[in-house]
């Protein structure tokens, strides 16, 4: 694995779900390990750290979080074969509190739930991700009680964490988070606990589909704190950078994409900003298709373009969501794909599709 110099980069990777099980909404996930696996192996290829087990997985969103331990677990381990001294930068993985029933929960039993998750991401080897959390936010009733426990998880990680902001659009149930739906607000409130403990935070990645506030954020983090894209509108400027700085990137979109992504990373690193521009730019219109309303089934769509490339033999998906995007999204996507170059085989892809219309 040769990974990129000039930025950090993860890929959020999607599962792959077993076809010849009950995968419907409401079941416990079962998954084809080894096509997973398979696909985190290409991701790392091309040089690509991976984000597992996030909303990308499906978390939230039928991955149970039975599952989600299993997925961790190897990961972490297909990661140690790769580059056992390296595992954190090859990977980094989701700690929330989905094993929690839905609704509001006390303070103590969120805590106890992300602490448990944090212990199996850090047994992994893995770079902890502190997802935001449904249940936080159904329960806290103040900017304070978000910071109250964050600063506790803060305190107990082992290693620097990733912390995660989520947008509505991705799902409705974090609306408000940080304590206020005002972003200016919850921005203070992040930026409150980032400064308190710069030592214990690696970055921010942050999702809301806006560039403006991205930059405003990345602009007042303290010194060694990244800030990781999660613009799935916005990424191609937002990596680039400018004469301020440039983001970092934790994207679901790099999923699709891999190939011409890491191609356009490679010759960001030599200063090729016009190879770069050439390959990255036209990967936008597929990307913002794919994240198009409702946002959060974009899952739908990368899973169709692993499928079209070749990397699984179906197109199934956990919770059946292969189901959540029609036809004529479906077809827009396989133009947009081909007009980015994010089709290896175009034969192939030609086939697969006209099998699923069918």
């Amino acid at each position: 694995m040769a990974g990129f110099t000039s930025r950090v980069v993860y890929a959020a990777a999607h599962v792959v779900a077993d076809p010849e099980a009950d995968n419907r909404a409401g079941k416990p996930a079962v998954l084809d390990w080894d096509a997973t696996l398979r696909f985190r192996e290409h991701l790392w290829s091309l040089g690509f750290g991976i984000a597992d087990a996030m909303d990308t997985a499906q978390r939230g969103m039928g991955l149970d979080w039975s599952a989600t331990q299993e997925l961790i677990r190897r990961s972490g381990a297909a990661a140690k074969a790769v580059d056992a001294g390296n595992v954190p930068t090859l990977l980094a993985c989701g700690a929330g509190t989905d094993q929690l029933s839905a609704g509001a929960h006390s303070l103590p039993d969120i805590r106890a739930a992300y602490e448990e998750q944090l212990d199996v991401v850090e047994a992994a080897g893995a770079r902890v991700i502190l997802m935001a959390s449904r249940a936080l936010a159904a329960s806290a009733r103040s900017a304070e009680d978000y910071l109250t426990t964050y600063r506790a998880l803060l305190d107990q990680a082992a290693n620097p964490v990733i912390l995660h902001w989520l947008g509505d659009m991705f799902d409705p149930a974090l609306a408000g988070y940080w304590g206020s739906a005002d972003i200016p607000t919850a921005m203070a409130t992040v930026l409150e606990l980032i400064n308190a403990n710069p030592q214990k935070v690696d970055g921010i990645k942050i999702s809301l589909l806006n560039a403006d506030h991205e930059l405003e954020l990345r602009r007042r983090l303290p010194a060694g704190v990244r800030l990781y894209t999660g613009d799935d509108f916005n990424y191609p400027q937002l990596i680039k950078g400018d004469t301020t700085g440039h983001s970092d990137a934790l994207l679901g979109i790099f999923d699709g994409i891999a190939r011409p992504a890491a191609q356009a990373l490679q010759a960001l690193d030599r200063g090729d900003l016009q190879t770069y521009d050439r390959l990255m730019n036209p990967t936008v219109a597929l990307s913002r298709h794919i994240f198009e309303k409702p946002t959060f089934h974009y899952k739908t769509g990368l899973v169709f373009l692993a499928y079209l490339n070749g990397h699984q033999a179906h197109f199934r998906m956990v919770g059946a969501l292969e189901t959540a995007r029609d036809t004529t999204h479906l077809t827009k996507l396989l133009h947009l794909a081909e007009a980015a170059g994010v089709i290896d085989d175009p034969e192939l892809a030609a086939q697969r599709f006209a099998a699923v219309v069918a």
